[in-house]
């Protein structure tokens, strides 16, 4: 089983969308029995509680269903149990890399890496923004979580 675990800071925005887009397009797909997806976040403001509404509301639009998941801190033994760790942005990217374990298995890299031509190479914190800027991260996931997803099914069909 290959896992794939989505970073953000808090765990109720843009990891949980990310999540939720990636097992979306998961389920539709033939590795779909081969990898599976978490998220989690850096810090612990929000654990235990669902996405943030706007989240879960712009998901929602593009028939993505995110309103089960709860938000969790990144633990050191996702480092082992995961084999890829995508974090939103730069900054998580850093607190990422500052906890990982000298024998950690998993890859870490930025979630927009897999949509380079979006133009950004970060997804924008929608949380002090505007419904438009939930949507504007939809767009960004849905993208990057698609890409990601065609990668994965070259990689573990063909390899």
């Amino acid at each position: 089983m290959y896992k794939v675990l989505f970073i953000c800071m808090g765990n109720i925005c843009r990891s949980p969308s990310a999540e939720g887009f990636f097992r979306h397009h998961l389920g539709n797909s033939r590795i779909s029995e081969l990898v599976t997806a978490d998220s989690a976040g850096t810090h612990s403001y929000h654990i235990g509680y669902p996405p943030d509404s706007r989240a879960i509301a712009e998901a929602g639009r593009s028939g993505v269903d995110i309103s089960t998941l709860r938000a969790r801190k990144i633990r050191i033994d996702d480092f082992e149990e995961f084999d890829l760790i995508l974090a939103m942005d730069h900054h998580n990217l850093s607190l990422i890399e500052q906890l990982r374990p000298g024998t950690a298995k998993a890859r870490t890299a930025l979630m927009m890496e897999y949509a380079p031509t979006e133009g950004v190479n970060e997804v924008p914190d929608p949380y002090y923004g505007s419904q438009q800027d939930f949507t504007l991260m939809c767009k960004l996931l849905d993208r990057a979580t698609r890409n990601l997803l065609v990668e994965l099914e070259t990689r573990l069909v063909q390899g």
